[in-house]
């Protein structure tokens, strides 16, 4: 991501200009754009006028509008932010407090205003803007007749493609059809690997099955790539790496990204630390150390007792309507690091984030053993949809539109 300009008051307050070079900085401007900030950006409307004649003519307008945001939503699958808000420019064609949802997208420059910039968005954009902090993994995870070909990068696992291929079963003097079947998963495999798996990038590709599926695979592949000469995969065949994991689906990836080969792989990626940080909370929680708490009012008693090592919170967190919601989390990230405490902010987009969603968000690793209070986890954060219900009147509708 570049930016273009930045410009923050003494009081915080101020704007940023950004321009979204890859899918990834999608996913960060999400989490910067909160409700009641101002985000300014061109849009196309759609304009009907008509004529002294009486017909009409349809037509769409290039327009720069800022609105003051009211609901976002983020399409993994597409890397496009849709943002709805109400209008405070002065234009013919949009009135000012018209609903319009501007859609934001790779390329698109946008200007980000807030009344209080904190220190967890500032942080974000620092470090989507260093291009030295990107890391990238490939990750292929199968059995046989299912395969899910994922992406994984500091902030999102994303399965850019699921194979489902019906394979014959064994037969007794019927092996052929067995073989052809399992040829053709191998071959739909390999092609979604050539497509999506940018080898310029990713630094590792990670095949991972239950029995020999990753082996006869590769050995496919490789058997492939030599009688077709397919170099991208013979120039690249060092960066993959095969590994045992208990099925074909995602969530075997948290088995897989745990397996010390692939920590080793990984030591110098900023999710890997994650991932190791969460393991450790897990390892510790499991033992009853009095070191591994969960839920903000245990959290908040151990940093009042000075006791917090590594805290360990998610992106979701900060993405709160609630201004004192996510002030109260901010202030937590500043009193821990204020003590020597480290702090690591989980995406939500991340196997390891999903995780710790499931337990309210937030945990720690104490210093010292603590009795923890009494748990009352009703009012904690829970493992809710990441994607809002997005309920939204097309920027093409009438000047009116309100929200359902």
């Amino acid at each position: 991501m570049k930016l273009l300009k930045k410009s923050i008051e003494k009081d915080k307050s101020g704007y940023v200009t950004l321009n979204p070079t890859e899918p990834e900085d999608m996913w960060h401007i999400y989490n910067l754009i909160q409700k009641g900030d101002q985000l300014k950006a061109t849009t196309i409307r759609r304009v009907i006028s008509e004529s002294s004649t009486g017909s009409t003519n349809k037509s769409t307008v290039h327009l720069t509008l800022t609105i003051v945001v009211e609901k976002s939503h983020f399409d993994v699958q597409s890397s496009q932010l849709h943002v709805l808000g109400r209008n405070i420019t002065e234009s013919k064609h949009i009135k000012i407090g018209a609903y319009h949802t501007l859609d934001l997208f790779v390329g698109h420059t946008l200007t980000l205003m807030k009344e209080e910039w904190d220190i967890i968005s500032l942080e974000r954009i620092e470090e989507a803007c260093d291009i030295t902090k990107t890391a990238d993994v490939g990750a292929v995870v199968l059995q046989e007749g299912l395969a899910n070909i994922c992406l994984i990068t500091n902030t999102m696992t994303v399965v850019r493609q699921r194979i489902e291929v019906s394979i014959q079963k064994k037969r007794k003097g019927f092996a052929s059809g067995y073989e052809g079947s399992i040829k053709k998963f191998y071959q739909q495999v390999m092609d979604a690997i050539i497509h999506h798996i940018n080898f310029d990038v990713v630094k590792v590709l990670i095949i991972a099955s239950p029995g020999f599926v990753k082996d006869d695979l590769y050995t496919h592949m490789m058997n492939e790539a030599m009688k077709n000469e397919i170099k991208v995969l013979l120039e690249n065949k060092s960066k993959i790496v095969l590994i045992h994991c208990s099925s074909g689906h995602k969530h075997a990836l948290n088995e897989v990204l745990n397996e010390p080969a692939i920590r080793n792989q990984l030591s110098e990626t900023k999710y890997s630390n994650e991932i190791k940080a969460l393991q450790r909370f897990y390892d510790m929680l499991n033992r009853d150390t009095g070191r591994a708490f969960y839920g903000i009012k245990s959290i908040i008693a151990a940093c009042e007792n000075g006791a917090i090592e590594t805290l360990l919170l998610s992106d979701k967190l900060f993405r709160s309507d609630d201004i004192e919601t996510r002030k109260k989390y901010i202030k937590l990230v500043e009193d821990v690091r204020s003590m020597g405490g480290k702090v690591l902010v989980y995406s939500s987009l991340h196997n390891s984030g999903e995780q710790l969603n499931q337990l309210t968000g937030v945990a720690a690793i104490l210093s010292f053993p603590m009795e923890e209070p009494d748990s009352d986890l009703e009012n904690e954060v829970s493992d809710e949809d990441d994607s809002d219900e997005w309920s939204t009147s097309s920027s093409e509708g009438s000047d009116d539109e309100e929200l359902n």
